[in-house]
């Protein structure tokens, strides 16, 4: 069976941590669905528009991942609203992947969610505080895996996160292939 991904998003998300996982995923064979908290072209932090395939209030049912980007207000909305909260919750109980980068694992997935206690995590520097804060194992790698959590450090880190997220959905094979196409080091 095709893995799906959820990819959600509000306006000032960090543009290439969502288009990253967005394109590695579709080419790695997920069935990627991008939800938005509102109707209409969503605009990135700079400048990106992406048109979602639903609005928040219409996702039905989980995913094989829920993936947060990054980014400000984005990260905020995200923490601040309690539907999206509740869909990450929903999907790390049910042992779905729950992914985050920059901003967005210490304001959602901890201080929102709850989740990250006991856990080894990365995000941006800034928030590192705010990730130990919550009980998070902060590990200042680019990208930490931990269960069925992956969190990403921030822009820089957006491929390398994304390469992460489809091996955990599809195996090795086909992350590995993209990266040494595109001379990434893993």
């Amino acid at each position: 069976m095709k893995k799906t991904a959820l990819v959600v998003l509000s306006e000032g998300f960090e543009d290439i941590e969502a288009v990253a996982p967005i394109d590695v995923l579709t080419r790695s064979g997920v069935d990627v669905t991008i939800a938005a908290v509102a109707s209409g072209p969503v605009k990135g932090a700079y400048g990106s528009a992406l048109v979602p395939h639903i609005t928040i209030d219409g996702v039905r049912h989980l995913s094989d991942a829920i993936i947060i980007p990054g980014g400000l207000p984005h990260s905020e909305t995200m923490a601040s609203n309690p539907r999206i909260v509740k869909l990450v919750r929903d999907h790390h109980a049910a042992g779905k992947l729950v992914a985050a980068v920059c901003a967005a694992p210490a304001l959602v997935l901890g201080e929102a969610a709850g989740l990250l206690k006991g856990i080894r995590a990365t995000g941006y520097p800034d928030y590192d505080g705010r990730l130990a804060a919550c009980g998070a194992i902060v590990t200042g790698a680019y990208v930490t895996e931990d269960g069925n959590i992956i969190t990403g450090m921030g822009a820089g880190a957006a491929i390398s996160f994304a390469l992460q997220i489809a091996e955990y959905l599809v195996g090795k094979e086909i992350p590995d292939d993209l990266a040494g196409r595109w001379r990434i080091s893993r």
